[in-house]
This record gives C-alpha cells, sequence and structure tokens, in this order.
C-alpha cells in the first residue's frame, strides 16, 4: 500500500474572514483582544485596524488537511506556525498545503503549510506532520 500523493502534491483554499468569523471565533476560543474585537481600539494598535485571530487563520490549514491533502482520515500529528504578517478582517486569503516528504516506513507525511494574501504576503507559515490513510 501506498499513499495516493507524492512529495510536491499541493491543495489550497481561498476564504475571506469576516467580522462574523471573528467575533463567533473570539466567542469559541475566549480570545476578546480588542485588536481582534474593538474596531475603535484596532485603529489606535500597531495594525491601524481590527486584524483576524492568528489561529483563526491557521485553522484553514487544517481544513485542507482533513478534507484535501492527505485528505479524508488524516490525523493531525503536529503543526509548526510563524505568524509573518497580519490579516486583516476582509482581505482575501489562500492557504495552501505541500508535501515535502513522505516516510517509508510509516504512513505519515510532512507538509509545508502556508497562508498568503492577495497581495502574496505570507501570513502564516509553518510545517505539518500528518498521519494518513493508506490507498
Amino acid at each position: 500500500m501506498t499513499a495516493a500523493f507524492k512529495v510536491g502534491d499541493q491543495a489550497n483554499i481561498t476564504k475571506t474572514f469576516t467580522v462574523e468569523d471573528v467575533n463567533h471565533y473570539a466567542s469559541l476560543s475566549e480570545d476578546f483582544n480588542p485588536i481582534h474585537i474593538n474596531k475603535e481600539a484596532a485603529e489606535a494598535s500597531i495594525f491601524g485596524a481590527q486584524v483576524v485571530h492568528g489561529m483563526l487563520v491557521a485553522s484553514l490549514i487544517s481544513g485542507l488537511l482533513g478534507n484535501h491533502l492527505p485528505g479524508s482520515g488524516s490525523i493531525y500529528l503536529g503543526q509548526d506556525l510563524a505568524f509573518k504578517a497580519p490579516l486583516y478582517i476582509g482581505d482575501e486569503v489562500t492557504a495552501i498545503v505541500e508535501v515535502i516528504d513522505i516516510r517509508e516506513d510509516k504512513p505519515i507525511a510532512k507538509l509545508r503549510t502556508y497562508v498568503v494574501n492577495r497581495k502574496g504576503v505570507v501570513v502564516v507559515d509553518g510545517v505539518a506532520i500528518v498521519k494518513y490513510v493508506l490507498m
């Protein structure tokens, strides 16, 4: 049995986060930092406007791993993340995963994971390790 994908394969998803998305995430995560949920406070911050929670942005990676590459049945084993730039509410982003290594001894893969804004700026960068279902 082998993986149904190979090193170099990619998948992506594009999304625009709304104020409602951010407020819902704040409620779920208990992260009510004013830079996310208070327009006036965010405008007075170093960002100059409301920013999307970094972990909310990174959550797109989870969706890609579980639904697209490696796909259904994948189990997230680990994730390194670096938050490189702010994502402002209303900005479109594309999350991308790319297979960079497949272990030969176990059904485990390493994927580069990153999210770019519409200007091509990387806002989240990292590496994921997943266990995948053999085909």
